[in-house]
């Protein structure tokens, strides 16, 4: 396992470690808003599984499908086709060595070209800093025993 597959393995399980927790919540506190990021634990959900579905979707050169359910169920369904979807265009990258490789972000206007090995680290970089502040969310609402959710963790995971 090289670098590329710890980073985007640890990125999704984390995710993943967070949605579970919210699974034990009620709507209510799902949508309870704070006075941080996106202000409640579900749209924080939303956004950093929205972020993964919409770069990969245009690393990828394909049309942008945003996904409206919200529910936890639909959540975790979400998370795992695009964690399986980044992984493919990272391996793809990694494989042809494609990291200063250039694609179209026609959703910037007017649009601008990046580079795959930048887009895939603000992926992985961005999703870190919401879930800090779910954990922040999180602590807030009561909830006990929360992951540290470090790369560790997820190496020696069962």
């Amino acid at each position: 396992m090289d670098l590329l597959d710890r980073l985007l393995g640890h990125d999704a399980w984390t995710t993943r470690q967070l949605l579970e927790i919210c699974a034990t919540l009620s709507d209510a506190q799902l949508d309870h808003e704070f006075d941080i990021g996106h202000r409640t634990l579900r749209a924080t959900l939303q956004h950093i599984i929205g972020n993964m579905e919409i770069w990969s979707a245009l690393m990828a050169g394909e049309p942008i499908e945003r996904q409206t359910d919200q529910t936890i169920p639909a959540m975790r369904d979400r998370l795992s086709i695009a964690e399986t979807r980044l992984q493919s265009i990272a391996g793809k990258v990694q494989a042809e060595n494609g990291w200063d490789h250039l694609w179209t972000d026609h959703l910037d206007n007017p649009p601008h070209e990046k580079t795959f090995g930048t887009a895939l680290a603000h992926i992985i970089t961005h999703s870190m800093h919401h879930r800090a502040q779910m954990l922040y969310m999180l602590r807030l609402t009561g909830v006990e025993s929360l992951p540290e959710g470090d790369v560790f963790s997820w190496e020696i995971q069962p």
